[in-house]
């Protein structure tokens, strides 16, 4: 859980909220769900909610970086992803 206020996605407006729905909409549809719930304030996104630029940058590169039409295939980019996420011992 983030220990900074923040803005829950179903509750974004304006400016976030535009830059929250660009930044899904560049990731692969299975990343609509969440794999789990991680409670109130506790998701990745919502801990950048107060600087929406910030936010949209910081996922828009994930976003870019799984683009279909690069050389690697998905399941590569998904191995670079979790390895990436394992040496710095992320949990998402």
């Amino acid at each position: 859980m983030t220990w900074i206020r923040t803005i829950p996605s179903d509750a974004a407006e304006g400016e976030l909220r535009d830059f929250i729905q660009r930044q899904r909409a560049l990731y692969p549809a299975e990343y609509a769900t969440p794999a789990f719930s991680s409670g109130p304030g506790g998701g990745i996104v919502e801990s950048h909610s107060l600087i929406p630029s910030a936010l949209f940058h910081a996922f828009a590169t994930f976003g870019a970086l799984m683009e279909p039409s690069l050389p690697l295939s998905r399941q590569q980019h998904e191995m670079i992803a979790t390895t990436v996420s394992s040496i710095n011992r992320c949990h998402y």
